[in-house]
């Protein structure tokens, strides 16, 4: 625990040197908000590490994240707005609060009581006026959908079973059907909203995160469009001057090979 504390303790030292009168001009310039892209971004990178169980490339990764929270707090420090140990007493503070069933007498049966009694004791810190309230509007949007649903429902607000689920797609399909037929744009853009948050909701009692569903089939999008420019390539073709008929062709080929 000692070895944690002192690496820890390093970080914080170097950062605080790269940010002094006589540190780094790039990292002095920075503010909380010109950093903000590139927190994301390597967030998007420990996510895509995980993904691909690249445990090396995670370890780097988690490693630029940390530098991220110790870089805000540094700053914060500097504002006298909050400090580093304030940043990590409370959330210590928080887990032990959140965990009743742990650090106190509470007791669970399953991990729907423990997210039940999070929600509560969440709203009874006074922090949220409403149950949705703490969902990033920045999230990626199917990401969300998927927060805003389990929310609610960790409340009652869901179906009772997932026939029901399924019947709310078919019903929003066929309400996109309808918008369709009657071209107004607008109308569509709604329904076709309607339709992807009622997919999200399957995916949620599946227990499938959409989000990584989704980077699954882009990236397999991805695999499969480059073998066909590589086969078209070795074809002395390119796919702009290919038939679509051709390019799918190859493209189930290139499927039944994977």
């Amino acid at each position: 625990m000692n070895q944690y504390k002192e690496q820890f303790v390093a970080l914080v030292e170097i950062m605080k040197k790269l940010r002094a009168p006589n540190g780094c001009p790039w990292d002095r310039k920075q503010t909380p908000q010109s950093i903000t892209p590139f927190l994301l971004e390597e967030t998007h990178e420990v996510i895509e590490c995980v993904d691909n169980h690249d445990w090396d490339g995670l370890k780097e990764e988690l490693g630029d994240l940390l530098l991220h929270v110790v870089f805000q707090s540094v700053m914060a420090c500097e504002a006298e707005r909050f400090t580093l140990e304030q940043v990590l007493s409370g959330i210590n503070e928080k887990l032990i609060r959140r965990h009743p069933h742990i650090f106190g007498k509470a007791e669970v049966a399953d991990e729907h009581e423990v997210r039940k009694n999070w929600e509560s004791i969440k709203m009874a810190e006074g922090k949220k006026e409403g149950r949705l309230d703490g969902v990033p509007k920045a999230l990626p949007s199917l990401t969300r959908s998927a927060r805003l649903q389990s929310k609610a429902a960790s409340v009652g607000f869901d179906w009772h079973k997932i026939e029901d689920v399924k019947a709310k797609i078919d019903e929003e399909w066929q309400e996109f059907h309808e918008a369709v037929e009657q071209g107004e744009f607008d109308q569509m853009e709604e329904e076709f909203g309607d339709l992807l948050f009622s997919l999200v909701n399957l995916a949620r009692w599946m227990k499938i995160d959409p989000e990584k569903a989704l980077r699954r089939t882009i990236e397999k999008f991805i695999m499969r469009f480059r073998a066909i420019e590589e086969e078209l390539k070795q074809r002395g073709k390119k796919p702009e001057n290919s038939t679509l008929e051709e390019m799918d062709s190859i493209w189930e080929q290139v499927k039944k090979q994977l």
